[in-house]
């Protein structure tokens, strides 16, 4: 398996960039996880993460997801794979595990439950129950975070949740909001994700991602039995703002991978 130079010292520069945040803030650099963001890059790209090391994944679109990883996977198994007739991992190896982090139509959902191991955009009911549905009938239990829009910009997708702080009404929507997914058997709700503005201001960036974690420890209040361990938010501009504040989960592309393809 080839290794690229450029990008095994990228990932290297940004696993030290968040374990020094991490620091910075008095948390143990391995309770974060780096999502390597793979939109647009071709498997040969993904591969070579791999093979540095690399064992999270982040797609956008779930068609472009479903083409690439099978792809991916076949590369691996060709080097990787345990004796016997069977496809699989061997079982001292870590397979790649694929997160979808984009916004997701409803009747692209299937393809979300067949080649993703992890759903980070969940924004509304109606997705939340087809996805539900698809999983149930696949036998699967579905990770998921409820993608939620804390910023109140118009163009951002997730539940509408700026200013749940101050606002009663707000607060109420949300928890009923989040009522409903978690009474869906086929989805375990584990935390929350956002996006916040593309801004040279740090202190409006913290403070997004201040509410997220907020938000998501008055939910823990409301449904305890859920744990909420993940919060994913930051991505290559913001996030040791994002560790800093709580992230669990950081989706990073172009300081991996470049520009877009």
């Amino acid at each position: 398996m080839s290794r690229s130079p450029t990008i095994a010292a990228a990932l290297r520069d940004v696993r030290e960039r968040i374990a020094e945040a991490a620091l910075r803030a008095g948390r143990d650099p391995a309770d974060v996880r780096l999502v390597a963001v793979t939109k647009t890059f071709p498997a040969e790209v993904i591969v070579e993460a791999y093979a540095a090391g690399q064992r999270n994944f982040g797609e956008n679109r779930p068609e472009e997801g479903a083409e690439k990883i099978p792809r991916v996977v076949g590369r691996l198994l060709s080097q990787v794979r345990r004796p016997g007739p069977d496809d699989a991992f061997a079982p001292s190896v870590d397979p790649p595990v694929w997160h979808m982090i984009g916004h997701i139509q409803s009747r692209k959902a299937d393809l979300v439950v067949s080649h993703f191991n992890v759903v980070h955009s969940v924004d509304r009911l109606k997705l939340a129950e087809r996805l539900n549905q698809l999983a149930l009938r696949a036998g699967r239990k579905i990770p998921v975070m409820l993608e939620c829009n804390v910023s109140g910009e118009p163009s951002k997708y997730g539940y509408a949740a700026a200013n749940w702080e101050t606002v009663s009404a707000v607060r109420e929507v949300v928890r009923a909001e989040v009522a409903a997914v978690v009474g869906l058997p086929g989805l375990r709700v584990e935390g929350l994700m956002t996006v916040a503005p593309v801004s040279g201001d740090r202190e409006a960036t913290r403070k997004v991602f201040a509410s997220l974690r907020g938000l998501r420890d008055f939910l823990h209040e409301q449904f305890p039995e859920l744990g909420w361990p993940e919060l994913s938010m930051g991505m290559t501009g913001d996030f040791e703002i994002a560790v800093s504040e709580g992230a669990t989960l950081v989706r990073i592309g172009r300081a991996i991978f470049g520009s877009r393809v």
